[in-house]
């Protein structure tokens, strides 16, 4: 019976691709005995082509339509017999996935949520996030679609300017999968060529690259970088050691929608192919305590300090925001994103802290009466002091500081 099924089968394919074939001619009334059904025999090229009639229109002449047909497909034997599964089962490995907590990247993005990626060879179609308070119980709360484009520092990268084009630098990174290429300084200036590297546990530094060169297969030397960008510049490294992972800031960076209320919780989080349950083996496991960093201050600029004739020290700063709008180049003043101008000022002897003053605007007066307090006496004109400012948020307190030791 399926020697019989499968010699029908073969045979109606057969019939259709022979059948592409088709023939249009005229016949004198003379020949009235052909009907549909009637098999013709016509030269054409130099071979006899059998026709079965398929329609006649009669009039003047009799108008004739054919197709071409293959009687010997009646003799076919039934076809090989084919497997009805995968002859080679695809093999999954567990996925590499990175959890970021970075800047707000989006206007449509929350600040505080972190963000995850994952790349994997073969890519599984979609993998899935999960978290959990403890080891059970997971909840599924992210699925990635498309793999990130990651890899590592071939070579050490040390710290460069910020504010600035870094031409002292050049980046040296392997990428596991895709490309980059040079961009114009406009182009770059409006979001190009962005990356994150992991310059320490944690701490990621956002930077730029505009022009790219392939070095090798997978590896691409970058220069004219703008370092530090969203505020990252205190996670450049000391250096920050090859071997260290990168991420482009692009497709398959998925933001985790996780509450506020979630931040500074220590989670464990799984992430595996999408069709496996994530008991799976090939999930892998991590912890991650998202700390809401695109909700942190970004640290002040332009520490200074002026001593005044009855000694007491002005202390004054620029403030800068996180607001995404804060880049533009026509508001008059930086957005204010926490509910007021707060800031904490350190003043430091070494690794100790003297004294925190807590101010309200971008200003501090550390009185000669203070000073004595600290020193045992007002600091005499040529002495240097080491201030540490931080902007304060009423949802993480204290923001990224700015430390300098200044002349008064």
């Amino acid at each position: 019976m399926h020697d019989l099924v499968r010699i029908a089968c073969r045979r109606a394919l057969m019939e259709v691709w022979t059948g592409r074939e088709n023939a249009t001619f005229r016949l004198p009334p003379s020949l009235l005995a052909l009907d549909p059904g009637d098999v013709v025999r016509l030269d054409h090229a130099g071979r006899a082509l059998e026709f079965r009639i398929v329609s006649v229109i009669d009039a003047n002449d009799r108008t004739v339509e054919a197709v071409r047909q293959d009687r010997e497909q009646s003799d076919l034997p039934p076809g090989a017999v084919r497997p009805t599964s995968v002859a080679r089962r695809l093999v999954f490995g567990s996925p590499d996935v990175i959890l970021l907590d970075l800047p707000q990247l989006a206007e449509d993005q929350p600040a505080h949520r972190p963000f995850a990626a994952a790349h994997a060879v073969p890519w599984p179609g979609e993998v899935a996030v999960f978290r959990s308070p403890s080891n059970e119980g997971f909840e599924l709360v992210a699925a990635i679609g498309t793999r990130a484009r990651t890899g590592v520092l071939a070579a050490d990268l040390d710290p460069g300017p910020t504010s600035r084009f870094d031409h002292a630098n050049a980046v040296l990174v392997d990428l596991r999968s895709g490309t980059l290429e040079s961009v114009t300084d406009l182009a770059l200036l409006g979001g190009a060529n962005v990356l994150a590297i992991e310059s320490a546990p944690g701490a990621w530094e956002v930077l730029q690259a505009g022009t790219v060169e392939l070095v090798a297969p997978g590896r691409s030397r970058l220069t004219r970088l703008l370092r530090g960008q969203r505020g990252t510049e205190h996670a450049m490294g000391t250096p920050t050691p090859a071997g260290a992972r990168l991420v482009l800031l692009g497709d398959g960076l998925v933001p985790l929608p996780i509450g506020e209320a979630d931040l500074g919780v220590p989670w464990t989080w799984r992430a595996g192919p999408a069709n496996r349950a994530v008991t799976d083996e090939i999930y892998v496991s991590q912890e991650f305590t998202p700390k809401g960093v695109g909700l942190r201050p970004f640290r002040p600029g332009h520490l200074r300090a002026a001593r005044a004739a009855n000694g007491d020290i002005a202390i004054s700063w620029i403030r800068r925001s996180r607001a995404l709008a804060a880049d533009s180049w026509v508001a008059a003043e930086v957005p204010l994103l926490e509910e007021s101008e707060a800031y904490q000022v350190d003043v430091l002897d070494g690794a100790s802290v003297l004294r925190t003053v807590t101010v309200v605007g971008s200003e501090a007066i550390y009185g000669a009466a203070d000073q004595t307090a600290d020193w045992g006496a007002p600091l005499s004109p040529g002495s240097t002091i080491t201030l540490r400012v931080s902007q304060l948020s009423a949802f993480v307190g204290r923001g990224t500081p700015a430390t300098a030791t200044l002349s008064v």
